[in-house]
């Protein structure tokens, strides 16, 4: 939750210091694309009786933003598998599993009168994993729903064109099992700081 705090202190002063609106037009659609990294917390739960670790990964993401009303989009965020490695304390290295996590976000953008601006969202993600493998046995996790929130900032480079700095907290907890018996629940929350050229249309 520090992260989410940070990550919405950050954009709440960005509005403070953007000045004047001026208006993202109702029916515009934006794509981004980019590039995300995906960073776990540091305590990932407890696996087979010892505490689990997942690591971090960069993958290419991509982004469509509709917007409904001026300034107000709903946005769908895509990826290319994100692959993690699995350590158990006591075991060591424990699988490998790769996972994809589309979000669907509300994201308000506060017009500004300069090239800088902000926004904030909240959403819902569904991560779905598979390729698990482990050398301990058959290695299984469940989807996942969760909460998503976001904060970003884009600067306008052209009348169309933007580059954009996004953090976003996702809540993913997964039930695994090993040759079908549970072991316990991975706690992966990660925070994915993500870099984007988002086109609007």
């Amino acid at each position: 939750m520090t992260r989410i705090a940070a990550a919405l202190a950050l954009s709440t002063a960005l509005v403070t210091l953007a000045g004047p609106l001026a208006a993202q037009s109702q029916g515009d659609w934006t794509v981004g694309v980019g590039v995300g990294y995906v960073n776990p917390k540091s305590n990932n739960g407890t696996l087979a009786g010892g505490a689990a670790t997942v690591d971090d990964n960069t993958q290419g993401i991509f982004t469509v933003e509709y917007f409904i009303r001026d300034n107000l989009g709903i946005e769908l965020l895509a990826a290319t598998p994100f692959k993690h490695d699995v350590s158990i304390s006591g075991i060591g290295y424990a699988g490998t599993v790769k996972h994809l996590p589309p979000t669907l976000s509300l994201n308000y953008h506060f017009p500004t009168n300069s090239a800088w601006k902000p926004y904030l969202g909240i959403g819902v993600n569904y991560t779905t994993f598979f390729e698990e493998s482990s050398p301990l046995g058959t290695l299984k996790l469940d989807d996942s729903f969760g909460v998503a929130v976001n904060a970003g900032l884009d600067y306008q480079i052209s009348d169309r064109g933007a580059l954009r700095l996004n953090a976003r907290w996702i809540n993913i907890e997964t039930d695994a099992t090993l040759n079908g018996a549970a072991i316990g629940t991975a706690e992966i929350d990660p925070l994915v700081i993500g870099v984007q050229y988002v086109h609007r249309f």
